[in-house]
């Protein structure tokens, strides 16, 4: 609604319309200085594309969405949250999600409204985040909202794209800031990508509302780099000695949400690899840590332990892998079995490469979803590689950091199976998980044993510099080679052979390297890769495989 001082006194459905437009058209004309904020120079970056296509199904419905506010705001929150990609995409879309929620029976928003809906938005996107860092998309959506609450009721009380203008200055003086904060910003010399794009769309916003609503120039193109997203300052290392998981039946009065968010916190802080699920009945905990007793009675205090698994951390399988990929397309690999009988437990894994695809169908995986580095799935993706799996309890295998994200949230969405998302972040340790499989045991207890089996593999892959890097003290070159140790940049030299050896020193300890060949290797030069590791690896059984996938010259596996 505009005032006759031309102020925009309250937003409407329509108007919020035309604020998220023209704020997916701001980070759609911006994702490819977005994509360019890299702090390592691996060819994979792609955060502000994963923004940009999250947000960008709006523009698809431009004009068709409901005028209601609260309508409208759901309907946007429902659409962004199935578009969603990456982890910085599905972070996006649970802001909106909690800015929706916020926004339910309201027929026009106030700058106090609005503020609180950005308030509500910023507790939903951290609800995603079990260990969130300072420095991150995060934090540029935290600081602004809050500095927003305080002003909203005093001098932009009526003025709401004045309260907007504020909130981007401070969301931009943060992003400044987001070097100082997180170091490897600062060695690379970027501020946060996705801290970024949230810029991007609070300016998108403003504009709007200042009857100035920014188009899609149609200038963006999407390049393949590395960009500063948060999932690339979280570890994987794991050094918690024991795997505790327990199911416990809720205690209605001791499980308020302020409890649950009080526990998950302290929880955070003993261990590493937790998984925190619940609804009306229960929670399902599991963690590895060295405390387990004080686990199990701080689990204990919010209602009955229905089960209760502590095991010391050990490697799951011995079997070394001795079968050799066939050839099957990602076509077969997805093909629908309609008629097929439900069983017990089913698989979806997401990768790319006909080769790779193949040996996950091969060790039982049901469906597999195209993605992975540069080419993130959608949740409605995933969404529907896990409805054609026809098994009461559904595993899906992310195998990669920026999937991870959207794995949780589709299976979130799906209401008529079970879904278990594995912790599994590079190919490795998805087909690692595949292997520790017991087709006897539980749900409960495969999840145990497919996360606990990552935990005795190494992932190393192989690619090349797309830019200069200081990045963590190494001075990279454009053009090198790039080894990367469980998803991290570790190994840097003018050759591939030169970081390959690199890599062997990692080695030393195995008895089983299997290696991936991409789509750019020949299989002349990966035979020169398979003798060259198994000359300096004499004890070792070394496998090379077709992978056929992109980005990566070599996945090598390494138990």
């Amino acid at each position: 609604m505009w005032e006759e001082s031309g102020k925009m006194a309250g937003i409407d459905g329509k108007m919020y319309e035309n604020m998220v437009i023209s704020a997916a058209n701001a980070l759609e004309n911006q994702k490819e200085d977005i994509n360019n904020l890299n702090v390592f120079p691996v060819p994979d970056g792609d955060t502000g594309s994963n923004m940009s296509m999250t947000m960008g199904v709006i523009r698809e419905k431009a004009g068709s969405l409901p005028d209601k506010l609260s309508d409208c705001a759901a309907q946007i929150s429902r659409m962004m949250l199935m578009a969603a990609r990456g982890n910085s995409g599905v972070i996006l879309s649970l802001f909106f999600k909690g800015m929706a929620k916020a926004l339910d029976e309201c027929d026009e928003a106030d700058s106090v409204s609005l503020a609180n809906a950005f308030k509500s938005g910023v507790e939903s996107a951290y609800g995603a985040v079990m260990n969130p860092a300072e420095g991150t998309i995060l934090t540029v959506m935290r600081v602004s909202a809050e500095k927003a609450l305080e002003k909203a009721g005093g001098e932009y009380k009526n003025d709401p794209a004045g309260l907007m203008s504020y909130m981007l200055d401070v969301a931009t003086k943060t992003l400044e800031e987001t070097p100082e904060m997180l170091p490897v910003l600062k060695s690379a010399n970027v501020v946060d990508a996705g801290g970024s794009g949230f810029v991007a769309i609070l300016n998108g916003m403003r504009a709007a509302l200042n009857n100035s609503a920014i188009a899609y120039t149609g200038t963006a193109k999407t390049k393949t780099v590395q960009s500063a997203d948060f999932a690339n300052v979280e570890t994987g290392d794991i050094v918690f000695g024991y795997c505790t998981e327990c199911i416990v039946e809720k205690n209605p009065e001791m499980c308020s949400d302020e409890r649950i968010e009080s526990l998950k916190e302290t929880l955070s802080e003993m261990g590493d690899s937790m998984v925190f699920a619940q609804d009306e009945e229960i929670i399902k905990l599991h963690i590895h840590t060295n405390e387990p007793g004080i686990v199990l009675s701080l689990a204990q205090v919010f209602g009955a332990l229905l089960t209760v698994k502590v095991e010391n951390m050990r490697r799951q399988h011995t079997e070394m892998m001795a079968k050799t990929a066939d050839k099957k397309t990602e076509e077969k690999a997805k093909e629908p079995e309609s008629t097929a009988a439900e069983k017990d437990y089913g698989f979806v894994a997401v990768a790319a490469g006909e080769g790779i695809a193949a040996a996950f169908t091969d060790m039982g995986c049901d469906r597999m979803v195209v993605g992975g580095q540069t080419m993130n799935p959608s949740l409605s993706d995933i969404i529907s590689a896990v409805h054609d799996v026809p098994a009461k309890t559904v595993f899906i295998l992310p195998n990669n950091s920026n999937v991870y994200l959207a794995a949780v949230q589709a299976a979130k969405e799906i209401q008529d199976k079970r879904v278990i998302v594995l912790q599994t972040k590079t190919i490795p340790q998805g087909i690692s998980a595949l292997f520790a499989f017991d087709e006897t045991a539980t749900p409960e207890e495969n999840e145990q044993y497919m996360t606990e089996s990552v935990a005795g593999v190494k992932s190393f892959s192989l690619t090349y510099a797309v830019h200069d890097s200081t990045a963590d003290g190494m001075d990279i070159k454009t053009g090198q080679s790039l080894g990367l140790l469980d998803g991290k940049v570790r190994f840097y030299a003018d050759t591939d052979k030169e970081c390959l050896m690199q890599m062997v020193k990692e080695m030393e300890s195995g008895t089983t390297v299997t290696i991936f060949y991409g789509e750019d290797v020949t299989a002349e030069q990966a035979e020169e890769v398979r003798q060259l590791f198994a000359k300096a690896l004499p004890m070792a059984d070394v496998t090379m495989l077709p992978g056929g996938q992109p980005v990566y010259k070599y996945i090598l596996m390494c138990e």
